[in-house]
């Protein structure tokens, strides 16, 4: 078994500084993102923060040095030190956690778990993402059960909570097994109202058996990381997202949560390799990961902790809130995502007029500016203020779009 290098514990310096506030500068010099751009495609996939770069630099050592001794001597320990961080940060059960590569994965195994029958109906909307389209089409054909999509908002821009939750409703029948919906949709930035769409949904469940009761699915990942829940308060059944996005975590990390009284109805898919008996290590799957990843993730939660849930979600929707209204005051700007807080979050969708949404990217990392194109119908150019943004380089960016009228 390897030294004490392996696992190092921090100096006292070091443990003061864990447990000191974390201003915005120093958060951002925790990352080595190019300072000659303004970095605006956090939702898609995070650069390593500095604690996150050590947790990974110290296991591959480990495992290069050792691999036997050091999978064997650690393994159990760091994963479950990994579903401990996880359930502090998100306010769950350690037991209830699964952990996963991406929300793909985590959403898959979800919805090939779920135990539907032929007859049952897949509810899910038009504006998800194919993963859950897919994942949901493929349980369909295996089960017998059928999917139906549903538009939730026509305007996205104009969306309303009411109304979103009003057509969820009225979509449900006696045959709907699952509600599959996502919490922040990537392709226009409306934020759902999950709580509501989860109070609506519970008079629904009185008197059905439990083979029929409605399971509320949610693709939260361009939540997590950013609004200041804790998931148990959220109202559905089961929450996937990956952590390598928002939450600055080691790529290739995920999770799937579920309530305790849901986890009777998914049946784990892959084996697993740490199931100690609880429901989350049963969903986790087995086999050989990016182990330095994984164990990597706890301090992903711990720094976010350290910065604060409530100031981090306050700071993203500060950001995002000022560059929504700057494009706002643009005449060559449509603004496709809604400017309330309470049905947005980190992304903002937007198109210049006469303009291909590539060409407004391009043309924008000309100028230093990094955005996206969703890959949606319609597609949209996208920006995600985080909080390695500051409101001078919103106001850049910003100054950039105004300048390809």
């Amino acid at each position: 078994m390897l030294g004490p290098e392996a696992l190092a514990v921090p100096s006292a310096d070091q443990a003061e500084a864990a447990r000191s506030p974390l201003g915005w500068a120093a958060l951002r010099s925790e990352f080595r993102l190019r300072r000659d751009r303004v970095h605006l495609g956090a939702f898609l996939l995070a650069s390593h923060p500095a604690p996150v770069r050590r947790a990974i630099d110290r296991h591959r050592r480990g495992l290069d040095a050792d691999p036997v001794a050091y999978l064997h001597g650690h393994w159990l320990a760091l994963e479950a030190a990994a579903h401990r961080a996880a359930a502090a940060y998100t306010g769950a059960r350690a037991a209830d956690v699964a952990l996963t590569d991406s929300t793909t994965m985590g959403l898959a195994l979800l919805y090939n778990g779920l135990h539907v029958r032929a007859g049952q109906e897949l509810l899910t909307s038009t504006h998800d993402f194919f993963v859950t389209h897919d994942a949901l089409d493929l349980k369909a054909g295996r089960s017998g059960a059928t999917v139906r999509k549903i538009q939730l908002y026509d305007q996205s821009g104009a969306a309303s909570a009411d109304e979103i939750v009003k057509r969820v409703v009225a979509a449900v029948t006696a045959r709907t097994r699952v509600v599959a919906l996502t919490w922040v949709h990537s392709s226009t930035g409306v934020k759902l109202p999950i709580r509501a769409i989860a109070r609506a949904l519970a008079p629904l469940n009185r008197g059905r058996a439990e083979a029929d009761r409605i399971l509320f699915c949610v693709d939260g990942v361009h939540g997590f990381g950013i609004e200041n829940v804790r998931l148990p308060d959220l109202g559905c059944d089961f929450f996937a997202a990956g952590c390598h996005k928002w939450l600055f975590g080691p790529r290739g990390t995920g999770l799937v949560w579920g309530r305790p009284e849901a986890w009777q109805h998914v049946t784990h898919t892959i084996p697993s390799f740490t199931d100690s008996g609880t429901p989350g290590t049963a969903m986790t799957p087995g086999g050989f990961h990016s182990f330095e990843h994984r164990w990597a993730l706890t301090e992903a939660f711990k720094l976010h902790q350290r910065v604060g849930k409530a100031r981090i979600a306050a700071r993203t929707h500060q950001l995002n809130s000022r560059f929504k209204a700057g494009l706002a005051g643009m005449q060559n700007v449509s603004l496709h995502t809604p400017r309330p807080a309470s049905l947005s979050a980190g992304l903002v969708c937007f198109e210049v007029r006469r303009m291909a949404p590539q060409e407004v990217v391009d043309r924008l990392l000309r100028r230093g500016i990094v955005a996206t194109v969703s890959p949606y119908s319609p597609p949209l150019a996208r920006v995600a203020p985080s909080v390695l943004n500051t409101p001078a380089e919103v106001d850049r960016a910003l100054r950039a779009v105004r300048a390809l009228a």
